[in-house]
């Protein structure tokens, strides 16, 4: 686990004896620090904040304060005393480096910035008079074998925003009458005055759902995830929405098999047109390996849309009248298909990218396979280059002298890191994160380790388990690495020049550590405000949960901001996997709203943000 910041509050547990690090409770005992239990009927657990000492020297160091009284842990003055906790100085004596343990994702030694010795227990002390089982904490050198010396950092519970939900409850009476009452139920309704805000959900249209009266829709290959950069591809039977007119708001765009690629008109009010219209016929027989997207391909402000054939890459170009029309007879290149003759590229061990790498607007085509990264770059006239007859690098790879990069295990990304304009590989292995930066004439190089972090060997158990993304927390700051971890919200700060800072645990929640599984929820990246910074959306049980982006790129406690689109039956029984659901912008207004294919259809929660509010 990265050190948590001062927004994460914690407990420190011993490894040893599985106790928390706390004040004792005998009256005259001041302010000296025990490990002790904690009974659910006793006193709450002490928690602590890490707060990093500014300027960083060469090795980090942070100043460890008690939430309550803020005071901090500081060393004993003479050998073989106590550590305490003391009102902040500033002197070096209260300054603690906090050192993984090998080979342990959670488990830390706090050494002190002073001399080096380390927090320890005195398990030979003598408990005196107390009854509460304590073991006083010291400072001891350095001992590899001690498990005394190794501590957890356990984050607290979230502290979520929302409101206890009521319902009307039935009463019996003597004679047989019967009434009604208002009684708390274990439901959450999103609070008042949370920010941003959704309208309650409405179905507003009685298609595109997985009950057969809705058109019994079901994703056939690859689904969009909702957090997916444009030009992310999908299966037969994929549901999204998408500009098809390449500007707000967006449309329903759907891909069915018998008609081909299909889309419901936004109206701009939140609602959509009855009509579908068939904006790509499909082929003779429509292959559910196929691969689509839809995308502004040349950068001139109108999609088009690429499919990943079994021959092949097809592109087809929008007409004016908004239907879209093969660019050649053929593949517009025979490669980066699932057959044979295109390569042989399969989804499980593959992943393709459209992506502009070199920042002239126009997509490129850039895929990893066995032996390495592919790219096929496309020119002013919108023609896709032949691939070169050897990798354009040697790495990224399925193969294991590629690096052995597993699709299920190791995420990998194309990312300006540099500020230069053109996008860099960088990926997450088993032991952290990997980087290939790409130079003014388009060659990148071999790939440098720059971080022992968002690897499975610090619990980032798989790519569906743990998201990670790379953006700008900051909207005009560097690009940062931004994931879900095993207890929490992760950011390594990027420094713009291809590598990142320490990763740092921002925010308690959002983990499996909260509760948040693949199986049951999403979790992404979204600008759910306005203010041109990524918020966190995470559908959960309840609902719709938000951690707003504070504009620094740090994230406040989760709002829960629409009872709907959630796990949970009084949150509409959403599943994933069978009900996409998605942020976009559907009303022209410039904020994202929330728009999900249940089972009777599409159902829409508008954001509220700034306009009036009933309730």
């Amino acid at each position: 686990m990265p050190v948590p910041t001062q927004e994460v509050k914690l407990e420190i547990v011993n490894a040893a004896t599985g106790k928390t690090l706390g004040p004792r409770t005998v009256p005259g005992t001041g302010g000296v620090l025990v490990v002790r239990e904690f009974p659910e009927d006793g006193p709450a657990r002490q928690q602590w904040q890490i707060v990093p000492v500014l300027p960083a020297r060469d090795e980090q160091v942070y100043v460890i304060r008690s939430t309550g009284d803020r005071e901090v842990l500081e060393q004993p003055a003479a050998a073989g005393g106590g550590v305490r906790r003391e009102a902040p100085t500033g002197r070096t004596t209260q300054q603690w480096r906090l050192v993984p343990v090998d080979g342990e994702a959670a488990l830390y030694v706090i050494e002190s910035a002073a001399d080096d010795t380390v927090l320890d227990l005195d398990l030979d002390a003598d408990p005196g008079t107390s009854v509460e089982d304590a073991v006083p904490v010291v400072v001891r050198a350095y001992d590899e074998d001690a498990e005394s010396q190794r501590w957890r950092l356990v984050p607290a519970e979230p502290e979520r925003v929302s409101d206890p939900a009521l319902r009307w409850a039935r009463l019996a009476h003597w004679n047989g009458r019967q009434s009604w009452r208002l009684s708390s139920s274990a439901a959450l309704r999103p609070a008042p005055g949370a920010t941003p805000s959704f309208s309650d959900l409405l179905l507003v249209l009685d298609r595109f759902g997985s009950d057969q009266e809705a058109g019994g829709w079901e994703t056939e290959g690859a689904a969009p995830h909702p957090g997916a950069q444009p030009g992310s591809f999908a299966g037969l039977g994929a549901r999204f929405v998408a500009g098809t007119a390449g500007t707000a708001p967006a449309d329903i765009v759907a891909l069915e098999p018998a008609k081909g690629v299909v889309s419901a008109a936004a109206r701009g009010d939140g609602t959509f047109e009855d009509e579908e219209r068939v904006l790509l016929s499909p082929a003779p027989s429509p292959n559910p390996a196929d691969l689509w997207t839809l995308a502004d391909i040349t950068g001139e402000g109108r999609p088009g849309i690429v499919v990943l054939t079994a021959a092949g890459v097809r592109v087809y170009f929008q007409e004016e009248d908004g239907t879209f029309r093969a660019a050649a007879d053929g593949p517009a290149l025979q490669a980066f298909g699932h057959g044979d003759q295109a390569g042989g590229w399969r989804v499980d061990r593959h992943p393709r990218f459209l992506a502009d790498t070199t920042g002239n607007g126009r997509l490129d085509i850039v895929g990893c396979h066995d032996d390495g990264v592919w790219i096929s770059l496309q020119d002013a006239d919108g023609k896709f280059a032949l691939l070169a007859d050897a990798p354009a690098l040697r790495a990224f790879g399925h193969g294991e002298k590629a690096g052995g990069w597993r699709v299920d295990r190791h995420p990998r990304f194309l990312a300006d890191t540099t500020g230069n304009g053109r996008l860099d590989i960088v990926g997450c292995h088993d032991d952290g994160v990997w980087i290939s930066l790409q130079d003014e004439d388009g060659v990148f190089a071999e790939p440098l380790y720059v971080l022992d972090e968002f690897g499975t060997d610090q619990g980032w158990t798989s790519s569906e388990e743990h998201p990670r993304f790379l953006l700008k927390t900051i909207g005009d700051g560097a690009t940062d690495i931004v994931g879900f971890g095993p207890h929490g919200v992760v950011v390594a700060r990027g420094l713009d020049d291809g590598t990142f800072e320490r990763s740092q645990l921002v925010l308690n929640d959002f983990g499996t550590a909260q509760g948040w599984t693949a199986r049951k929820h999403l979790r992404f990246f979204a600008d759910v405000t306005g203010d041109g910074n990524p918020d966190i959306v995470g559908f959960g049980d309840e609902g719709v949960w938000v951690a707003h982006n504070r504009g620094d790129g740090m994230f406040g406690q989760a709002q829960l901001v629409c009872r709907g689109f959630g796990y949970d039956d009084d949150a509409g029984a959403w599943r994933v996997g069978h009900h996409p659901r998605f942020l976009a912008d559907i009303t022209g207004d410039g904020r994202v709203d929330i728009i999900g294919f249940g089972g009777p259809g599409v159902y829409v929660a508008r954001n509220l943000h700034r306009r009036f509010r009933t309730r």
